[in-house]
């Protein structure tokens, strides 16, 4: 006792408060007159009695129980006093009774429990020093029983120490009782003890006088004192007389004690007068002064109006929008919408009531201790305030229960049943809107916060940080509102923003609970972390609460979290929803629990097998969600109010039991949610030896006295124990995780199919994350493969082999790769999300390596191409070796003619050109030229030849150029054979009849047509005409099997001929390109004219009297510098790429940011052709984005650009430099010759540069290296200025940037949702097993869907579609019908799609549809009427707000 009171003394108030909360709940006498051990001070502690409320039963004279629930500090009871007069040490050893009072007190208020500390108890002493002078208080509470030793509540209190010595203590005792029991060791005439009995005696109050010394019998001395002799007597004989007696005495009229008087009795110091909690309570009081006069049931509607009715309206308009029926679901979800704007509209009219003006502006402007007070007083103060009233209320309800349960066993009178049921049900709601606590008026908090938080309004910052500050300091935080049944999730997620503002994104480890109402689970966990959650069963859980729990330091070295978060439920199967969907509320709330919990105990209380088979089979229909969604909890059974034979001798049975019973509900289960799992290991890894726990009962006998059994406190603690080995090899989740998981759980569960629903953001953000880094790392393994493909190019044209080539090409990639496939370890093994990239690991490392095997295998196969065009125009290449060197020799001995006889520059170029055209006309005799192609002329034989009519009436129509993107195709395509049966009102047809088969049917033959066209070896040997007449009879051949296939249509002649004109046209572009490359390589006079200027240079030197050795450099930097140019802008190019690619905002993230600029683009552009295009053809806008931003890029960033090229140009002719030098050095080392000298230049600069060095024959006179390196070198200044005043050039590159970027974000996923052709935002190519998915879809009538049989253009959105109850045809000619729901079912198509019921459209669908309304409905000929009208909501958005929405992608 002295420990517990040192560490009474040493608290501070709070914990002094939880110190008596908790020894009340075990039914020990607490603290009333607590004397200072070192001043002697006395202090009532009567703070820490604010929480403590007592409940009991009463019989009245008619015989009815009675119910009581009373905070004790208000309530009257009568009060007997104990103490004693003088020491019991001369109380002899004999057979007497003992003269311990607390022993004797203990006999009377509870015989079977130790209430007051005694000296007898275990762990006591013979010596105290803190004790002394300390009373203690208890209450009786009867139970409603005819054996109840009171018939009312009976406060009794104990004076320790000898109350002669203690004078102070005794006198409040005196005064405050209603009785006076004294324990006289023995009298001595003139003693001190004489004269206070004396005294005692003459007062007014009633007096017992027990004598330890004496036998004699028990005497009444006057009206009602009494004399009672222990010596000789038997402690149960005196409990019972003196229960008698005591009985007896306040059956009459005696004095009631009141807890809180005992702050105005003088000489003592109340705790409760603290500065801090006077301030505290004057500041709640200013708020319950408020109520005062107010009815309790319209105290809610007063002063916490936003949680109300409107509330409860909001909630249920935001699940029926989610759950639309009907035809015209999006007017219908936009009527919701309005509805629910205008709940919210009347939440802020009504909002910020005086209450909650005060309230906040308290929790603002008081200090920390006072603002702890003031929370503490608001609960105890609403406590007080609801007491009588809910007394009232309870009363009546259990009045009205028992009327109704005698007519329901009557039978006999129907109507009245119903009239009473009614009349119960309007008390049920009175009993709600009585209910009035702290945790009402956070709800208020919360509501206002949202109202003000919704579409266009701006919420109080300050809310929420004010309910993160209570929720860090330990307050629980309402997470589901259990009247509406409800997530506040802009609150709540506003909440946890805070507290990671303030506490860091910490990791929490999430512990929930399900169970059966009134089954213990709150108790558990507040005995487990002592925690503050409500419990009993008149304030049982209503919703779901979440309560911060620490990890201490020393044990985060442990753990691998910060803090256990733990969630307390409502009870499934309450008695509060009986009568109401219980079975769907039940579901809900457990899978939203599991779903949140790291770990959820299963609480399972007594031997009810009815209530143990609901919960089993809501827990494993919930856990198999879980899997079924990629989310794998932990659970534990906890087995509750188990006795302790059971316990011990059949536990094995019982566990036995239970796993029999979760396979055979797990079997049911996995009927109902299509799950094949047999047993409940399938599920969720689960041991019954190990995860189940048996729990001894709460109490030793029966309440209201029963104190709790230390068997449950040890199961508690051993049931903790398990619950931290466990967590040890958890990561927890983050607290910015969590937020998201409750946002993603309560999303899907609005919905009506959870598995269907359910979005994982936190796994959708990491693999967004994941994406983004793969583009990057792909992107690296391009760059370098272009890098390297680069210098390979140069090495072929330099004569390189192709073995030389595939090692020089593997050799090049290596470090690269290998460097990436470190940075993918590096990120799947970050601690960080690690639990959930691990699913993609493989996958993603086998990509990687398909991936950089294909790059490597296009690569070799693109340069396997070149150096068979290399080969294949050797001889060509030989023979301009011969006449480039012929072309020299005869250059030279011209000019020597005429030197010093030409000295104009006029004369001499007379003279060259004349030499020149001798030289052609030789060419010319020797090889032909390559004559330029006439694809259109070949075109109009080919159709002729097939007689393909009216071809020229149509290429001057000129409907053709644009035939892919037409949005009506009724000119080209006659329908047959359709079924007309009208509209359906079970669904539309999700195909657009016959014409998008047109639409899909041309791009398939313009993408083959292209491809074979490109097939074909043009760029090596030229064009032939048969390349033409070959893709020709294909387009032939592929319609006249779509017509055979398709019975649904036929096509007009006007279709075959635009068709092939548009195949033409796409193949003309791509054959003129081919063919210009192979002029360029290949003719021989475009390449002898490409050099006149390089030989005619030479031929002036010679004329000038310039050395071999100077005109030898200059030729040589004539054809460096083409070599260089080409050589700058291809490294210029991937640089730029590079550039662009990870600081270009469209470029720089994942594909769904690419997406997310394109709508951007498109919006601010406002061009209906170019949104055609990119519905129609999301591929081809893409590459037209790409190209229209690199273009921007380059003419904004043009100081930058040439910033670029010019460090291109120095890195070049410091190349050319050193090899001058190093070739220079190893001639003269060596003393070589000038053909060594090339010979070696050429070789340094074999993989940087070409240098055809084959050309310079009869060197020999070339002997002065020095001075040939000093030609060279000015050759080169001249060169770097020439260099440097490049013009910036994309288009003679080998490998433009934007082509770049678009073979690397192309290279993605375009499949196209069978609604609304919104295209699939995976990065990968191939993301098996993955399905396609897209986080916004869009009406489909934007690419022309329509209802059957009408003309009427779809705008219900898909995911709208998939959540309501309509049907859809899965073609144009079919009859049967597909429930939206059940879409997988319709074909290939649609299997692999996941389209999830969604409410948060991309309202830039929905700008676009109403802004291009008349555009859309023309481009179709179809409208927007009827149940498919586009609501008056829709067009209030505008540009500004669609395009903000876009963040939202």
């Amino acid at each position: 006792m002295d420990v517990q009171m040192a560490v009474f003394h040493c608290s501070d108030s709070f914990l002094r408060q939880n110190m008596i909360t908790k020894l009340a709940q075990c039914q020990y006498a607490l603290p009333l007159l607590v004397p200072d051990p070192f001043t002697g001070d006395i202090e009532c502690p009567l703070w820490t009695f604010r929480q403590l409320r007592k409940s009991w039963k009463v019989i009245d004279k008619s015989g009815a129980t009675t119910s009581k629930n009373m905070p004790i500090t208000t309530t009257k009871t009568p009060m007997v006093s104990f103490f004693r007069l003088g020491s019991d040490t001369s109380v002899g050893d004999d057979d007497t009774l003992s003269s311990s009072k607390s022993q004797l007190m203990n006999t009377i208020v509870n015989d079977r429990h130790s209430t007051f500390f005694h000296r007898h108890c275990p762990g006591a002493t013979k010596s105290h020093c803190l004790i002394d002078g300390m009373a203690e208080i208890a209450w009786y509470c009867p139970a409603g029983k005819a054996n109840d030793a009171f018939s009312d509540c009976v406060a009794f209190c104990n004076l320790h120490g000898d109350a002669v010595l203690h004078e102070k203590q005794r006198e409040i005792l005196i005064n405050k009782a209603s009785v006076n029991v004294v324990l006289v060791p023995t009298l001595r005439k003139g003693g001190k003890g004489l004269k206070i009995l004396s005294d005692l005696c003459k007062r007014p109050k009633h007096l017992i006088c027990l004598r330890a010394d004496d036998d004699c019998a028990t005497v009444e001395k006057g009206s009602g004192n009494y004399i009672m002799g222990l010596k000789g007597r038997s402690q149960s004989d005196v409990a019972t007389e003196l229960k008698t007696i005591l009985g007896k005495i306040l059956s009459t009229p005696h004095e009631s004690f009141q807890l809180d008087t005992m702050a105005s009795v003088s000489g003592i110091r109340a705790d409760e007068a603290e500065p801090a909690c006077q301030r505290g309570k004057s500041a709640a009081v200013q708020i319950l002064t408020l109520l005062k006069g107010k009815k309790l049931s319209e105290i809610k509607d007063t002063f916490l109006p936003c949680q109300g009715k409107m509330w409860h309206e909001w909630c249920k308009l935001n699940k029926d929008r989610y759950r639309l029926k009907g035809d015209e679901k999006e007017k219908n979800k936009s009527k919701i919408e309005t509805g629910m704007e205008q709940k919210r509209s009347e939440q802020r009219d009504k909002s910020s009531s005086e209450l909650m003006k005060l309230f906040v502006q308290n929790l603002q402007s008081l200090k920390r201790d006072e603002k702890l007070y003031f929370l503490k007083w608001i609960g105890i103060l609403l406590d007080t305030f609801s007491t009588d009233d809910l007394y009232q209320i309870n009363q009546e309800y259990d009045a009205k229960w028992s009327a109704v349960l005698a007519l329901k066993k009557k039978r006999d009178n129907p109507k009245q049943l119903e009239d009473k049921q009614k009349e119960l049900e309007d008390i049920s709601e009175k009993l709600y809107s009585a209910t009035v606590g702290f945790e009402h008026i956070l709800r208020e908090l919360g509501q206002m916060y949202e109202a003000h938080a919704s579409p266009k309004k701006i919420g109080n910052s300050e809310y929420p940080k004010l309910a993160a500050e209570l929720m860090i300091a330990g307050h629980p935080m309402e997470l589901m509102d259990g009247d509406a049944a409800h997530v506040p999730l802009t609150w709540i997620t506003s909440v946890l923003d805070e507290v990671v503002k303030t506490l860091g994104d910490k990791r929490v480890f999430v512990l929930s609970v399900l169970g059966i109402q009134s089954s213990g689970k709150s108790t558990m966990l507040n005995a487990m972390f002592g925690l503050q959650f409500a419990v009993s069963a008149g304030r049982c859980t209503r919703g779901a609460f979440m309560q911060l729990v620490k990890v201490s330091e020393e044990k985060q070295e442990v753990f691998q979290f910060d803090y256990v978060l733990v969630v307390d439920t409502e009870g499934l199967r309450a008695l509060e929803l009986a009568g109401k969907n219980t079975y769907h509320h039940d579901n809900e709330l457990a899978t939203f629990v599991i779903g949140l919990g790291n770990m959820t105990l299963i609480n399972i209380f007594g031997e009810n097998t009815s209530d143990m088979q609901d919960i089993l089979h809501i827990a494993v229909q919930a856990f198999m969600r879980m899997k079924k969604v990629k989310m794998t909890p932990n659970c534990m059974f906890v087995h509750q109010n188990v006795t302790d034979i059971e316990a011990g001798s059949k536990n094995k049975e019982g566990k036995r039991r239970l796993q029999d019973d979760l396979d055979a509900m797990t079997k049911l289960a996995a009927k109902e949610e299509v799950v094949n799992a047999e047993f409940f290991s399938d599920i969720i890894a689960f041991d019954v030896e190990t995860d189940v726990k048996y729990f001894a009962q709460l109490w030793e006998g029966s309440p209201p006295m029963a104190p709790p059994n230390p068997g449950y406190s040890e199961s508690i603690q051993e049931l903790k124990d398990m619950i931290l080995s466990k967590a040890k090899d958890s990561r927890g989740i983050l607290l910015s995780e969590f937020k998201s998981t409750i946002d993603d759980l309560w999303n899907a569960l609005l919905k009506e199919n959870f598995v269907f629903s359910f979005k994982n953001t936190r796994e959708i953000s990491v693999y967004r994350t994941l994406e983004e880094e793969y583009g990057k790392w792909t992107f690296a393994l391009r760059q370098a493969m272009l890098s390297t493909e680069n210098q390979l190019h140069t090495r072929i044209d330099n004569g390189t082999t192709i073995d030389e080539i595939k090692n020089e090409l593997v050799k090049g990639m290596n470090k690269t790769h290998e460097e990436v496939v470190q940075q993918m370890k590096a990120h799947f093994d970050a601690v960080k999300d690690k639990d959930i990239m691990v699913q993609w690991r493989g996958r993603f490392e086998t990509k990687m390596k398909e991936f950089h095997d294909d790059l490597v295998k296009g690569s070799k196969r693109k340069l396997e191409e070149i150096i068979q065009q290399r080969d294949a125009r050797k001889m060509l290449d030989d023979k301009k070796t011969v006449y480039e060197n012929k072309l020299l020799q005869e250059s030279k001995a011209l000019a020597c003619e005429l030197k010093g006889k030409a000295n104009e520059e006029k004369e001499l170029k007379r003279a060259f050109n004349a030499l020149w055209d001798v030289w052609v006309t030789e060419f010319k005799a020797d090889i032909p030229s390559i004559k330029e192609i006439n694809i259109q002329e070949d075109v109009d034989y080919i159709l002729q030849e097939m007689g393909i009519e009216h071809y020229h009436e149509r290429r001057s129509v000129g409907n053709y150029k644009n035939l892919s993107n037409l949005g009506n195709y009724s000119v080209y395509v006659i329908p047959k054979g359709m079924i007309s049966k009208g509209f359906n009102r079970i669904g539309y047809s999700a195909d657009l009849l016959p014409y998008q088969k047109a639409r899909t049917f041309i791009r398939n033959i313009v993408d083959q047509s292209v491809a074979l066209i490109e097939s074909k070896p043009v760029r090596t040997r030229g064009y032939n005409s048969s390349y033409l007449q070959e893709v020709a009879k294909k387009v032939i051949h592929q319609i006249q099997i779509e017509i055979d296939s398709d019975k649904t249509y036929a096509l007009t002649h006007e279709f075959k001929a635009d068709l092939l004109l548009h195949v033409f046209q796409a193949a003309e572009n791509c054959l003129s390109k081919s063919h210009k490359e192979f002029k360029i390589n290949n003719d021989p006079l475009t390449h002898l004219e490409n050099k006149k200027d390089q030989y005619y240079k030479a031929f002036r030197g010679y004329c000038k009297g310039n050395s071999c050795a100077a005109v030898l450099g200059e030729l040589l930097c004539s054809k460096l510098k083409e070599s260089a140019t080409q050589s700058v802008y291809d490294k210029t190019a991937l640089h730029l790429a590079g550039e662009m690619k990870s600081s270009l905002p469209p470029f720089s993230g994942n594909r769904v940011n690419l997406e997310r600029h394109i709508l951007r683009s498109l919006a601010e552009r406002a061009d209906f052709g170019s949104y055609m295009n990119y519905i129609t053809s999301p591929r081809e806008h893409m590459e037209t984005f790409i190209k229209k931003e690199v273009k921007e890029y380059i003419t904004t960033n043009h100081k930058k650009v040439l910033g670029i090229m010019k460090n291109k140009v120095k890195d070049v002719c410091q190349l050319l430099d050193q090899a001058v030098y190093e070739a220079t050095e190893k001639v003269t080392t060596r003393k070589g010759d000038a053909n060594m000298w090339l010979e070696e230049f050429s070789r340094l600069l074999k993989g940087d540069l070409r240098l055809d060095t084959n050309c310079y024959e009869n060197l020999n006179d070339i002997n002065q290296f020095d001075f040939l390196k000093n030609e060279i070198k000015k050759g080169l200044r001249s060169m770097m200025v020439d260099l440097n005043s490049l013009p910036i050039n994309t288009k003679d590159v080998r490998v433009r940037p934007d082509q770049i970027l678009i073979d690397h974000l192309c290279k993605c996923c375009w499949a196209q949702c069978p609604f609304c052709l919104a295209i699939c935002t995976n990065t990968l190519e191939d993301h098996s097993p993955d399905d396609h998915n897209v986080r916004f879809h869009r009406s489909p009538g934007i690419r022309g869907v329509s209802n059957r049989g009408e003309p009427i253009l779809s705008l219900t959105f898909c995911t709208t579609h998939v959540g309501g109850d309509g049907s859809f045809y899965n073609s144009a000619d079919s009859a049967e019908v597909v429930l939206f729901k059940e879409y997988r079912k319709a074909g290939p198509e649609y299997a692999n799609w996941m389209i999830t019921p969604d409410e948060s459209k991309l309202i830039y669908w929905q700008w676009f549809v109403c802004g291009f309304q008349e555009k859309l409905e023309n481009h179709y000929g179809k409208r927007f009427a009827g149940r498919e009208a586009i609501p008056e909501e829709w067009r209030k958005i505008t540009l500004e707000e669609a395009i903000e929405s876009l963040e939202n992608m």
